[in-house]
């Protein structure tokens, strides 16, 4: 595969590069295999519709199409579970979860690793994205099964990071 570089101009970052070293959703590490796409993800609704709504021109254009976004805030009522499962990115930040080249966090990390951009973080992110399978365990230790009104804070979480909590 050639190499395409992006370079990045939105709210946080200005004449970030990247490159694209493996096709688009394809060739993930062996231990990631996320159930969601970024697109999918989006027309959802996940983090209240206010994340990357300025990274229109990174990202595939099809991706925003049907995504419930709003540009203004941070809306709760887009998420597809309706509930806030978000923390400020402050509170990302203060706990030094954010990777410098991917100042938005793991969304954003997961956005450009599907677009095929690999990079140092990658074995970090992913060992994150595992450790939220503690919230699947719970889910099916306390709910039963299909019942979506049940524990959908979590369930909105495990959105956040690419698992179907519908189909628990």
């Amino acid at each position: 595969m050639n190499k395409k570089r992006v370079v990045v101009n939105d709210l946080m970052q200005t004449d970030y590069v990247y490159l694209l070293t493996e096709p688009m959703g394809a060739n993930f590490h062996p231990d990631f295999s996320p159930e969601l796409t970024p697109k999918e993800m989006l027309k959802l609704g996940v983090f209240g519709g206010k994340y990357m709504t300025d990274c229109r021109d990174e990202f595939p254009s099809n991706w925003y199409k049907n995504a419930r976004l709003c540009s203004e805030f941070h809306d709760p009522a887009l998420n597809c579970f309706g509930i806030n499962a978000s923390q400020p990115l402050k509170v990302w930040r203060e706990k030094g979860w954010i990777y410098e080249e991917d100042p938005r966090g793991w969304f954003q990390w997961y956005c450009r690793y599907f677009m095929g951009r690999r990079c140092p973080d990658d074995d970090r992110q992913i060992k994150r994205w595992r450790a939220m399978r503690r919230h699947i365990a719970q889910i099916r230790t306390n709910c039963p099964p299909g019942d979506l009104n049940c524990r959908i804070k979590q369930r909105q979480a495990l959105l956040h990071w690419a698992y179907d909590s519908r189909k628990m």
